[in-house]
C-alpha cells in the first residue's frame, strides 16, 4: 500500500492543540489561516503519496551507488526532487525575500511529517538544507545570504552539516579539520568528515557544505571551532557556478537502513585545500552549528513520528485483511481477520496512541517556535522560546525511541511474513534504527534535557509545564463526575500519577546533578522517556476534552480520539511510575557502577 496522510488528525492537532488560529495573528503570518493550512497540506499529501512514497521500497532494494567519487541516486529520486523543488516545498517556512513561502513552522511541520512518512531516505536531503538555511539566516553575512540562500531555498542547491570525524564521533572537542587563512578573506580547508548525510549526490546543481574546522591559533576544545561555507562548486559573484572545489566523496556507507540516502565520507584538501568562507566570527562555530542542530534534531524527531505513522498504516491494513484464528470470546465459529484478536488490537492501539501523542507534542512545539519568533512582546517571545527549547530534546529523543517500538510492533502484527523483506514492514524497522543515534544519541538528548533544560534554570521551565498540566487535570476533573465516558476518570487518574512522577524526577535531577552526577546521568534517559510519556499523555488529555465536546459532529473521528486517549491512559501512562522508580534508585550509581569493568 502507498502512504495516505492523516490529514484530519493533522488539522485537528494544529487547530485544537497547537494554536493555529493564534499563530495566524502573529505579524507576517496573517495569511496562515485554517484554509491556507488545509490547501497546503492537501497538496503536499498528494505529492508525497503519488510521487515520493512509491520510491521508498525501490530505494531500499536499489540504493544509491558510488563510483570514482560520484554518487548516483536511486532511479526516480532525481526527478522526484526536481518536482519537490519546483513545487516550492523546500521554501515552505523560509523567508519570502529569498524565494520562500514564509509560512509558519506549524504549517511546515505536518508537511515535514508527510515527507518523512513517505520516504525517510529522500526526506533527509531537504531537511539538511533547511538546517543550512537557518544557520545562514542567523549567522551569515548579508553577502553570503544573497549569494547562497535563494538557491538553497529554491532547492536548486542542497546543504549539508559536516561535524563528525573518524577520531571524534560525538566529542567535537577532538575535531582536527583545519582552516588556514589565505589573507584574502578565504580559508583553505583540510581534513576528513564522516557520516555526512547526502554529502554527495546527483539531484542538485551544487552542494553547500557547512563545515566545522579549526584555525591555526584557535583555543583547544570546543571553544576553538569555527564554521565555514565550503561549496562543492565555487560560486561566482553573479551566482553562477565556477570550478570544482577541493572536496571529494571517497566512499559512502553500507547501512542497515535508509539505504537510498548516501552517507558520505568527504575528504577536504587533497589537492591544495578546499576553499572555504568563514561564517560569522572565528571560534564561534559550534554556537552557529547548534542552530542547525536544533533544526536537525526537531527534524529527526519528525522522522520518528513519520516512520511510526507509516508502519501503523501498513500494520492496520494487514490486520484487516489477514484471516487467521477464531475469536477468543467465541463470537464466531470460523476464522476471522486478525484485527478481531485482543492482542493484535492492543498492538495496533499502542502504535496509534504513541504516534498520535508524538504528533501532538511536536506540533505544539512548532507553535511555540512560531510564537518565539514572531510575537510582538519580548517577554512572551522569551517564554515560548524556553518552552520550545525544552521540548526539542524530548521530541528528538522520545519520538525516535518510540519509533523502534512502533515499527517493531508493525513487524509483529504481520507475524512471520513481517520478517520477510518483500512484505515491507521490515524496512520501517530497519530505517528507524538510526533515528535514536542521528544528530546526537538518546543519551546526548537526555543529558541536554537534564543539564541545560532542567537544572540550569532550577527547573523553572519544567515547572511551568507542570502548572499547565495542572490546568488540564482540573478540566478533566470537571468532567469526571458527569461524563459517561470512562476515558475521563482513567486519564485523570493516570495523568495525575504521571505528573507526580515527572515532578519528583525534576526535583531529583535538581538535587543530585552536582552532588551526585552519576545518579543524574544514569537516570537521564529514563527521565527523558518519562518526560515524553507524560507530556504526550497531557496532549492526549487535551485532545480528549475537545473530542468529548465535538462528539456529535463526527462520532467516528471523535470517538476514535476518545478511545485512543483512554488506551494511552491505561497502557502507556502507567510506565511513568516505573521510570520514576528507576530514576530515584540511581543514587550513587546503584547497580550500574557496582559492576567492575571486567564484569561486563
Amino acid at each position: 500500500m502507498s502512504y495516505i496522510a492523516p490529514l484530519r488528525d493533522m488539522m485537528f492537532v494544529m487547530k485544537e492543540l497547537a494554536g493555529l488560529d493564534r499563530v495566524a495573528t502573529l505579524p507576517g503570518f496573517e495569511d496562515a489561516t485554517e484554509e491556507t493550512a488545509q490547501a497546503v497540506l492537501a497538496e503536499i499529501a498528494k505529492f508525497c503519496g503519488e510521487v515520493v512514497a512509491p520510491l521508498n521500497a525501490q530505494g531500499d532494494r536499489n540504493p544509491s551507488t558510488w563510483l570514482d567519487g560520484k554518487v548516483t541516486t536511486t532511479a526516480g529520486f532525481k526527478e522526484a526532487f526536481r518536482q519537490f523543488s519546483e513545487g516550492g516545498w523546500q521554501g515552505v517556512m523560509h523567508p519570502v525575500e529569498y524565494g520562500g513561502q514564509g509560512l509558519p513552522k506549524l504549517i511546515a511541520t505536518p508537511c515535514l511529517e508527510m515527507l518523512k512518512a513517505a520516504n525517510l531516505s529522500f526526506s533527509a536531503c531537504p531537511s539538511l538544507t533547511d538546517g543550512a538555511i537557518e544557520a545562514l539566516l542567523i549567522a551569515g553575512s548579508q553577502a553570503q545570504k544573497q549569494l547562497y540562500l535563494p538557491k538553497l531555498v529554491s532547492g536548486t542547491w542542497t546543504g549539508t552539516m559536516n561535524l563528525t570525524e573518524p577520531q571524534a564521533g560525538s566529542d567535537l572537542a577532538l575535531l582536527r579539520a583545519r582552516a588556514e587563512p589565505q589573507g584574502d578573506g578565504c580559508y583553505k580547508i583540510f581534513g576528513t568528515k564522516i557520516f555526512i548525510t547526502w554529502g554527495e549526490h546527483d539531484m542538485a546543481d551544487n552542494i553547500v557544505h557547512l563545515v566545522l574546522a579549526r584555525t591555526p591559533d584557535a583555543p583547544e576544545g570546543v571553544k576553538g571551532i569555527s564554521l565555514f561555507i565550503v561549496p562543492k562548486f565555487l560560486v561566482n559573484e553573479d551566482g553562477s557556478l565556477g570550478e570544482r572545489n577541493d572536496v571529494h566523496c571517497v566512499s559512502i556507507e553500507h547501512k542497515l537502513g535508509i539505504k537510498a540516502n548516501p552517507t558520505a565520507v568527504l575528504q577536504y584538501g587533497d589537492n591544495g585545500g578546499a576553499t572555504g568562507y568563514l561564517i560569522g566570527e572565528e571560534n564561534r562555530g559550534l554556537e552557529y552549528m547548534f542552530i542547525m542542530m536544533t533544526a536537525a534534531r526537531f527534524s529527526v524527531g519528525m522522522e520518528g513520528l513519520g516512520v511510526s505513522g507509516r508502519a501503523y498504516q501498513k500494520a492496520a491494513a494487514y490486520a484487516k485483511e489477514r484471516v487467521q484464528g477464531r475469536p477468543s470470546d467465541g463470537s464466531a465459529r470460523h476464522a476471522v481477520a486478525i484485527i478481531h484478536h485482543p492482542d493484535v488490537r492492543r498492538m495496533l492501539a499502542t502504535m496509534r496512541a504513541l504516534t498520535e501523542g508524538a504528533r501532538a507534542l511536536a506540533y505544539v512545539a512548532a507553535g511555540h517556535c512560531d510564537m518565539a519568533h514572531r510575537h510582538p512582546d519580548p517577554a512572551t517571545r522569551a517564554e515560548h522560546h524556553a518552552l520550545y527549547e525544552f521540548l526539542v530534546p524530548v521530541i528528538k529523543g522520545w519520538s525516535t525511541e518510540l519509533s523502534l517500538e512502533v515499527t517493531g510492533l508493525g513487524v509483529q502484527v504481520h507475524g512471520g511474513v513481517g520478517f520477510i523483506e518483500e512484505t515491507g514492514a521490515a524496512q520501517y524497522y530497519r530505517d528507524a534504527r538510526i533515528l535514536p543515534i542521528y544528530e546526537g544519541t538518546t543519551a546526548i538528548q537526555a543529558n541536554d534535557l537534564v543539564g541545560r533544560k532542567t537544572v540550569r534554570d532550577g527547573g523553572e521551565v519544567a515547572k511551568t509545564i507542570l502548572a499547565q498540566i495542572d490546568q488540564t487535570l482540573a478540566a478533566l476533573q470537571a468532567h469526571v463526575s458527569y461524563e459517561s465516558s470512562a476515558a475521563f476518570p482513567a486519564l485523570h487518574r493516570h495523568l495525575a500519577a504521571g505528573r507526580g512522577a515527572f515532578a519528583n524526577a525534576i526535583e531529583f535531577m535538581i538535587a543530585h546533578f552536582r552532588s551526585d552526577p552519576n545518579a543524574a546521568f544514569i537516570g537521564s534517559v529514563p527521565y527523558l522517556k518519562l518526560t515524553g510519556i507524560v507530556l504526550c499523555g497531557w496532549q492526549m488529555a487535551r485532545a480528549l476534552l475537545v473530542a468529548a465536546d465535538r462528539m456529535a459532529d463526527d462520532p467516528s473521528f471523535y470517538g476514535a480520539k476518545i478511545a485512543t486517549a483512554h488506551f494511552y491512559a491505561t497502557h502507556v501512562l502507567p510506565q511513568a511510575i516505573a521510570l520514576e522508580l528507576t530514576i530515584l534508585s540511581g543514587r550513587g550509581g546503584e547497580g550500574v557502577l557496582a559492576l567492575a569493568e571486567d564484569q561486563f
